[in-house]
This record gives structure tokens, sequence and C-alpha cells, in this order.
């Protein structure tokens, strides 16, 4: 009844004009990405919706700008250069409120792109390690064709589709991206001991990829009872989960779950959450939701920023006026975590770049853009120490913000603010 075509086959659907979602992160449908690229040539003016993709996306080649227009709901590395070259947009939003771009057909979709397990005896597929907004692009798009990869976990939660849903399919066997997680630095780590100092037990986390985060999963081996409430994770949460360390049992909302919408890692992780009950994949719109996130008490969230400024304005997404990632689920967190009985809002950073400049400074650089308000933040985190900002007023901030500083930039950063407001 139903049958595989091949990657060139499948996008031929896709006419001029149109506008495409693909699925995020390491369930990127890398064969149909390529199969449209290869057709630059006859294609005008289509429109590519994505959050972070993992892989090669050569649709978003300068070459091809006639063909292909890319537009960022969070920007990552392999396209981040669009943006510059003219071919590349960034549209701001909240990752809790990416699937209303489609239920309310702001951002109409043509076509989406996914990629699934293979269906079980019932016929039904798991859309596998990514499930952020593409149940709302599949409910939205007027043709849906997906990947069938052997190698794709199936995920318990929301992210269950039937095979009938799929307009066209390819099939595969292929491994899943994998990221691999380098060693936390001796900065890291200490900006991991204090976090871990902040967690209390029956805690619920939400922390995402990176090294930060590891550092702070590698130091809660003697917490008890925590739990799980987090745009994604990675292979840092495996060994705590095996220990009991994290058991989701204090959890205020699905509880006994590890609750996620979206996962990267090794094939450790990959094979870990396939077929794992405890595991619960949903929508973006479910698990960051404020209304939800807050239910959980003592959620903790936890979060990087690129700079911050002595009133606690934190920017997240863009290195002065260049757009570098996006505003993600940032703030979602940020809100339902402060909102939490007993729970703690925490940004988290070096205190300096690679280059030595400082992360904390008097004010934004020019173009910088605010994620996180100064009303919203709660607690800060460098290398040097904890500064709680809530209900702090603003001179109070600039005294905890300077103790967290560089010590060689702390002079500086105190005189340069006060001479400007002076």
């Amino acid at each position: 009844m139903y049958k595989s075509v091949t990657a060139a086959e499948a996008v031929k659907i896709i006419k001029s004009n149109d506008r495409i979602y693909i699925q995020a992160a390491a369930a990127a449908p890398q064969e149909l990405m390529d199969a449209l690229s290869d057709r630059h040539e006859e294609l005008r003016n289509v429109e590519i919706c994505h959050l972070h993709l993992e892989g090669e996306a050569k649709y978003a080649n300068p070459e091809y700008k006639d063909s292909f227009h890319v537009n960022s709901l969070f920007i990552g590395k392999n396209v981040r250069h669009t943006l510059k070259a003219g071919n590349g947009s960034y549209t701001p939003v909240f990752l809790s409120e990416v699937p209303l771009l489609f239920k309310r057909n702001i951002l109409p979709v043509d076509v989406a792109l996914i990629q699934v397990s293979v269906p079980d005896r019932h016929g039904y597929c798991s859309l596998g390690v990514s499930v952020e907004a593409t149940l709302a692009a599949i409910a939205n798009a007027k043709h849906v064709i997906a990947l069938i990869n052997n190698q794709m976990p199936r995920v318990h939660g929301e992210g269950i589709i039937h095979i009938s849903e799929l307009d066209t399919f390819v099939e595969v066997d292929r491994p899943i991206p994998e990221f691999k997680m380098p060693e936390p630095t001796e900065v890291e780590n200490k900006i991991g001991d204090y976090i871990a100092e902040l967690i209390d037990d029956r805690s619920t986390l939400q922390m995402g990829i990176g090294t930060i985060p590891n550092a702070v999963l590698y130091r809660l081996g003697n917490h008890k009872d925590l739990g799980l409430h987090t745009e994604m994770f990675s292979d840092g949460v495996i060994d705590l989960i095996l220990k009991d360390v994290i058991n989701g049992n204090y959890k205020g909302i699905d509880s006994g779950r590890a609750l996620t919408t979206f996962l990267m890692g090794s094939k450790r992780l990959y094979d870990y959450v396939d077929d794992n009950p405890f595991v619960e994949m949903r929508s973006c719109d479910y698990v960051n939701d404020v209304s939800n996130i807050k239910q959980n008490p003592k959620m903790v969230a936890i979060n990087s920023a690129i700079q911050i400024d002595l009133s606690g304005q934190v920017c997240a997404d863009s290195i002065g006026t260049q757009m570098y990632s996006g505003v993600g689920g940032q703030m979602d967190f940020i809100r339902g975590a402060s909102l939490s009985e007993g729970g703690k809002a925490i940004i988290a950073m070096p205190s300096t770049t690679k280059k030595g400049i400082s992360r904390i400074v008097p004010f934004l650089n020019q173009g910088a853009g605010v994620v996180t308000t100064r009303a919203h933040v709660q607690y800060i985190v460098t290398e040097y120490g904890v500064a709680n900002l809530y209900g702090k007023t603003i001179k109070q901030r600039v005294t905890e913000l300077v103790k967290i500083a560089h010590p060689d930039h702390r002079e500086h950063i105190e005189k340069a603010y006060f001479d400007a407001i002076c």
C-alpha cells in the first residue's frame, strides 16, 4: 500500500515560491535536504524555515540565493553566514511559540521535511530525537515528506505519527549524527561547582547541551530525587538516571518521566532512549510552556549568555549587531523557574571570552539584543562566584556583578558605568 521512492523523486513536489519546514537538530533529514539543494537550477524563491540543524545545509550556499532563502528560527553554525551574505534572515521567537507560527498561519507551510523511525506493526512511526515544532508543521503542511530511517530510535511521548500521514517517504539506513562533548575546562568546572551548590535535592532541572551543563551534571552524583523538564538533554544525564539520582519522583508535572523536546548526543544516548518509557518527548509548546514549567517545585533553569551588563540585562543571541544564535527557550525557562516554588533561574558563563574580553560590561554593545531582561534575571554565575540579583536595586546589582567579573576588568567596568551615569 505504501511505497518508498528516491529522495530526488520525493522532493519533486516542491515548487518555486513554496515555504519548507525542516525537522530540527539531529533529526534533520539530510538526504531530502541534499536532494532539494540539487534542484537549485529549477527552483526560485523557496523559503526554508528551521531551528538549529545538524549536518550540511547546501541550500544555504550564497550562490543559490535566487533559489533558496533561509529563515532561521534559531541560527546554527551551518547557516550563520547567510545573514551577512543576504540569502538568509532571522525570526526572533520564543521556542514555546514556534508552533503558533504554523497553527495561526503566520508562516503557512507548503512542505514539511521530516525523519522518522520505521513503523511498528500498527503503522506508527516516531519522530525520534526531535519533536520541537515538527508536529505543528506536519499538521499544517500541504505535503509531508519523510525519511524512514532504520536507525532512528523510537522515542516515547507525543511525537508519534501514522505512516498514512506521510504523503511521500524515502527509506534509509544510516546513523543519527552524533555530538561529541569536549571535557570541561578548569573555568567551566569552577562554574559547575558553584551551580551544583545551588541545586537542592528534589529539584527539577533544565539544562542544555554544552560543557558547563556537563560540568554541573558531573557534580550531582550525591544529590537525591532530581527531575528533568528540559527542552533538550545529552549523554550527561544517563549515568545519573541509572544511579537513581534523576528519577522524577518529585516533579509537579509528568512525574516519573524525563521530559524533553529534542535530544543530541552520542549513539549511547540514542540507544538509551530507544523504546525507553522513562523518556518522554513532547512538542515545544508544551515542554517550554511557562505554566507547565512552573508546576515543578524547585525548578532550576541553567542557561548561558554572550554578554551581561551591570544592570542585569542578558544578551544571548547576538554579538553586537551580528546575530549569532537565537532567543530559543531561555526566557521560557527563566520565567518558569522564577515562578516555581523554590525555583532558581541561573545564567552561567565564563567571565571573559577566549580573547580575554570581559563578558560582564557596563553597557551592552551597540546592537546587542536583550533575551532575558533585567526584571527577569535572578542568578548570574561565573568562575568567580554567584551573584543573586533578584530583588536588588541597580546599584546593588553593579556591586554584585563586579565581584564575579574577572579581576583584571573589575575596576574598569565599574568606573565606566558610574562615569556614564553620573
